[in-house]
């Protein structure tokens, strides 16, 4: 995540796209990223999430998101477990195998742990998630 997001010309691709950055392909040292999923088609886009909770001060539990696009496809990843807190913005950084353009929606889960209290409630406030080819959120 050093380098994320990549700088407004796109961050230099290895493999596939790597002829869309003809002038970093003549630096010496050039650092070049790769992002890749376990299943086919193996394309992953990183993406910065930032998490703002709301509902009860202090909770146990956790947080997922569920990405969902214009094919039906879903990818759940977790975002925060354990003590949650409506004070913290949680932030990670995700390889999500959704492409961002075929994003149709983005659930919110929260999972409680078994011995929450039956009335805790716990909601986004914020989410924001940076998409890391090209800095959009």
């Amino acid at each position: 995540g050093d380098c994320f997001p990549c700088p407004q010309e796109g961050c230099p691709m290895m493999g596939h796209y790597a002829d869309r950055f003809p002038d970093k392909l003549k630096r010496v040292n050039q650092k070049y990223f790769l992002n890749t999923a376990a299943d086919p088609p193996f394309a992953t886009w990183r993406q910065k999430v930032f998490l703002k909770l709301s509902g009860v001060k202090k909770t146990r539990g956790d947080i997922n998101l569920v990405f969902h696009d214009t094919e039906g496809n879903t990818k759940e990843y977790e975002i925060a477990s354990g003590v949650l807190s409506q004070d913290e913005v949680y932030t990670k950084y995700l390889d999500v195998e959704i492409n961002p353009r075929n994003t149709t929606k983005i659930e919110f889960l929260w999972n409680k742990a078994i011995f929450t209290l039956l009335w805790a409630r716990l909601g986004a406030e914020t989410v924001n998630i940076i998409h890391g080819e090209d800095g959009r959120r």
